[in-house]
């Protein structure tokens, strides 16, 4: 019972309680030892850390000291009364926060400035990186002839195009698109405009064809924009709109010109290719169905069901219909051929 007091040590708390040995009474081993066990037994309570509303983090009671001679890295307390050591704790012994105020303190929200700095800087790299690529092979898709190949890196285009759409930039990339081709058309039209008569049937066939063309190449690499803006937002196919592009710019400026030496050219066998005719023809009535009312005769020659259905009464006028054309092209150098061996009509 003696050895036990004399081992014992005499612990004074002072009103911080701060918690230090009696010199008087201790010797370096025990003083260790008290050290040991006061540190062990504050390990073993979970600290928290909160922060002191209302106050600075200069004029809380415990001053935090980072750095030290500890091993673990951990974080020393000092008194700000008396300026003694009271114990070392770890940094993960800190980390046990209530989750309110982890949130509260970890929570990371960005001002009206930052969004909108962040923004312009996608912009920014959008219209300096990203579009004039794109702008580039585009230009080259738009001019090529239908037998010429051109050497195109699709997938780095689909990707340029992947990371637009993924940044929030579809409205911006719709509108460069559009504005683009718009631009384009307007000068294929102002050439068109000054095609002599002789020549604008084929000039005009030229313009459609490569222009639709190009489209086959321009509408798939534009994929993920038409499918999660032009379809989904627009409710309308890419294509469509880009096919209604040319109709604005191009066709519909051109029609009054161009139908006219279309119903010419059809009375005159040969005078135009008759595959030219109907690319023409048939391209017209794609871009616009309402256009065939303007010359039925034309369009029903090419494209089936223009004309009314057919009526039994009218079978005579029909018959009459068909011995004028065959006279007509008797009259034009074509002839009927061997009839020797046709059995005679009643008539003739």
């Amino acid at each position: 019972m003696e050895a036990m007091e004399d081992d014992s040590l005499d612990v004074k708390d002072d009103h911080n309680h701060n918690y230090c040995a009696s010199s008087s009474s201790s010797s370096s081993s025990s003083s260790r030892k008290v050290r040991t066990y006061h540190s062990s037994q504050l390990s073993d309570v979970t600290t928290v850390c909160p922060p002191v509303s209302g106050a600075e983090p200069g004029a809380r009671r415990g001053k935090h000291r980072h750095g030290g001679s500890s091993s673990s890295g951990g974080t020393k307390f000092v008194d700000s009364d008396s300026g003694s050591e009271s114990s070392e704790v770890s940094e993960t012994d800190c980390t046990a926060l209530p989750p309110a105020a982890a949130t509260v303190e970890g929570k990371f929200t960005l001002d009206s400035t930052s969004k909108f700095l962040l923004n312009a800087m996608a912009v920014e790299d959008y219209q300096k990186n990203h579009w004039p690529n794109l702008e580039k092979v585009i230009d080259r898709l738009l001019i090529q002839n239908p037998s010429d190949h051109i050497s195109v890196s699709y997938a780095q285009i689909y990707s340029y195009i992947y990371k637009c759409v993924c940044q929030q930039h579809s409205e911006l990339l719709y509108n460069d698109l559009t504005s683009k081709i718009t631009n384009h058309l307007l000068r294929v039209s102002t050439r068109l405009q000054a095609s002599p008569p002789e020549t604008f049937i084929e000039n005009f066939n030229i313009a459609l064809t490569q222009y639709t063309t190009s489209l086959q190449c321009i509408v798939p690499v534009f994929m993920y924009l038409n499918k999660f803006y032009v379809e989904s937002k627009l409710n309308r196919d890419l294509k469509d709109d880009l096919m209604k592009l040319f109709a604005d710019h191009v066709a519909e400026k051109q029609v009054n010109k161009l139908l006219p030496l279309l119903i010419e050219a059809h009375s005159l066998p040969f005078k135009v290719q008759p595959s030219t005719m109907a690319s023409v023809v048939t391209g017209l009535y794609s871009l616009r169905p309402e256009w065939a009312q303007l010359a039925p005769a034309l369009f029903s020659g090419f494209i089936p069901q223009i004309n009314p259905p057919a009526v039994e009464s009218l079978l005579s006028d029909y018959a009459a219909h068909d011995q004028k054309l065959q006279m007509e092209l008797s009259m034009n150098g074509f002839p009927r051929g061997d009839q020797s061996r046709k059995r005679a009509s009643d008539d003739s």
